[in-house]
């Protein structure tokens, strides 16, 4: 299997961090879609990472869409649960924290736009939506080890993927001093093989 990733994307420190998890062989094969002559939409034509090229040449993108591809491949631990509604359920704790690296990412590029086109108000919105998620997935991880149950999910993996992502490019935000469940549980998550190998740069 080849993965195209950005070392810094957090979609892809998910994939990254499963494959880890899993044991999985691949070559990693790193190119951002914000550079010139970059190839990743040669591999996915929404032009974003990751991407990922089996085997037998089929390619599959989003990093949901690779969470569940590698599933299907047998390899432990599982990440989801074969009962179907616990796996929707984690599945939506995966929704939720991807739904904080979506709007911390939608931040950061409108941060980037040239003076006079810049919205305030909008990093304002998309930071908005990060402190609600964030609140919300702290209610969800109060008490509890992990998100879903005795054993770490796909849920947990990208909570750690988000919360990794804030501290790369929103130092600023202060979310293990207002969400002590989340502290705790980034903590655990950190200090795991997976995670530690695929720390971003620097920004």
């Amino acid at each position: 299997m080849k993965l195209v990733a950005s070392l810094t994307s957090p979609y892809a420190r998910k994939i990254r961090v499963i494959l880890a998890e899993k044991g999985l062989p691949f070559e990693l094969v790193v190119d951002s879609p914000w550079e010139a002559g970059t190839r990743v939409p040669t591999v996915n034509p929404l032009g974003k990472v990751p991407a990922l090229v089996t085997d037998g040449g089929e390619v599959f993108f989003d990093s949901p869409v690779i969470a569940g591809y590698l599933e299907t491949l047998g390899a432990g631990p599982r990440l989801l649960p074969a009962d179907a509604l616990a796996a929707v359920r984690v599945r939506q704790h995966e929704a939720l924290a991807d739904g904080i690296t979506d709007a911390a990412v939608a931040a950061l590029l409108e941060s980037r736009r040239p003076d006079g086109e810049r919205s305030e108000r909008e990093i304002a919105r998309q930071l908005e939506k990060v402190d609600r998620a964030l609140a919300e997935l702290e209610r969800r991880a109060a008490g509890r080890t992990w998100l879903d149950g005795a054993d770490m999910h796909l849920g947990d993996v990208a909570a750690g993927c988000a919360l990794g992502y804030l501290d790369l490019r929103f130092p600023r935000i202060d979310w293990r001093g207002r969400h002590p469940a989340l502290a705790a549980l980034a903590e655990r998550l950190f200090a795991r093989a997976s995670f530690a190998g695929t720390m971003p740069p620097a920004a």
